[in-house]
């Protein structure tokens, strides 16, 4: 079986999507980002924003069936009647190692439901033309059942809930804003360009249309000075909207943004993994009745488990940080450690002997060089995974 058997066409594919949507196909609609300003994102900067049109769009999906149906006839070859397993995946990733392809393979494997849009801000497309992507999509693949998009609150505070509505009638089911904060100050000082009323505006109209709202939080961001505004002001706005999910994410720095320069000019002081914790304890003390699932689906965040359904799992959420926080210092730096190299995912495998030791080694390793680890250490770790 030869590699051009399975792709005789192409698609586009933007570089990132949400955690969340990792099962999901990629369909680019738009390339870049309109705004393109925001200090702590380095993703597309350099890169010119523009709109693809429905007929390249449509081309990209046509392509996609394409592979799809050549994987699914190599299923029925096999014996598997079209089901992609692991048998049909070894067999593709054997005789094809093009991007494209796999793409599909792994999608396919997965249930081939979930759809999102690419790249940080499809909903500035006009809704005519974004609608009939969705309407075609899922004529072509009728087995989707979620059809997702990155959008600016900025954008989304402008459309009509009419607009979004014909969206969800043609079939777009979930939404994902960058909030980031909702603290006037933290917003300016980032650059984020919006207000905290803009997303508040926005976060209601895609609700009353009847759409799936992902809120991003970004622990962290309004560094020392600005940490209690950051954290108080944002709950009030995630009160104001009680969207479906709460997603934070714990702030890191690559050299290639430009909040790297902000934080050397002193800017901003950057936050320790304790603070942050501390922040991110005050945030979810603040908010009211929101009746969101809070959601720590990030390597970045500190404490993966502190996740529930508010307001009823406000009080364990809240005893995970005071758990962590009631350590003593060598257990917390231990923890730290564990958690940024990758070994621990929750508080109770430092109970695993075989994971501590490992842990342990990795720290005695590094003392025996002539070092003691720093909050600096840390930060490059994470840094690395931005």
């Amino acid at each position: 079986m030869a590699q051009e058997n399975i792709i005789t066409r192409v698609f586009e594919q933007g570089p990132i999507r949400p955690p969340s949507e990792a099962r999901s196909l990629l369909l680019r609609v738009t390339r870049n980002c309109p705004w393109n300003k925001c200090t702590f994102c380095r993703t597309y900067k350099g890169q010119k924003f523009s709109l693809r049109g429905v007929d390249e769009v449509k081309a990209d999906i046509d392509a996609m069936a394409q592979i799809s149906r050549r994987i699914r006839e190599i299923s029925w070859s096999m014996g598997h009647a079209g089901r992609v397993n692991q048998d049909v995946v070894r067999r593709v990733y054997q005789d094809c190692s093009g991007p494209h392809a796999q793409s599909m393979l792994l999608w396919l494997y997965h249930g081939a439901e979930t759809v999102f849009l690419q790249d940080a801000n499809s909903l500035v497309m006009r809704t005519p033309d974004l609608a009939a992507i969705v309407q075609y999509l899922l004529r072509t693949f009728p087995g989707i059942r979620r059809i997702t998009s990155y959008a600016r609150s900025h954008t989304l505070a402008r459309k009509s809930i009419e607009d979004l509505k014909s969206l969800r009638a043609a079939g777009l089911n979930r939404i994902h804003i960058g909030l980031e904060s909702g603290c006037d100050a933290v917003l300016a000082m980032v650059r984020k360009g919006v207000t905290a009323e803009d997303h508040v505006r926005a976060g209601l109209h895609v609700k009353a249309a009847g759409i799936e709202l992902s809120e991003y939080v970004i622990l962290g961001l309004g560094g020392r000075s600005l940490w209690r505004e950051h954290a108080r002001d944002t709950a009030r706005v995630l009160t104001r909207i009680d969207p479906h999910f709460i997603r934070v994410r714990t702030l890191a720095v690559p050299p290639a943004a430009e909040l790297s320069r902000q934080v050397a000019e002193g800017q901003i002081q950057m936050m320790s993994d304790d603070e942050i914790v501390e922040e991110e304890r005050l945030l979810i003390q603040t908010l009211g009745e929101v009746h969101s699932r809070f959601v720590s689906d990030h390597i970045l965040n500190l404490l993966e488990e502190v996740e529930g359904v508010l307001p009823g799992d406000r009080g364990r959420m809240l005893s995970v940080i005071n758990r962590y926080l009631s350590l003593p210092d060598d257990q917390r730096l231990h923890f730290r450690l564990g958690r940024r190299t990758g070994r621990y995912r929750s508080l109770d495998d430092m109970l695993n002997s075989a994971l501590w030791l490992e842990v342990e080694r990795i720290r005695r390793h590094f003392e025996e060089s002539g070092s003691e680890w720093s909050e600096n250490d840390l930060k490059l770790i994470m840094a690395g995974y931005v």
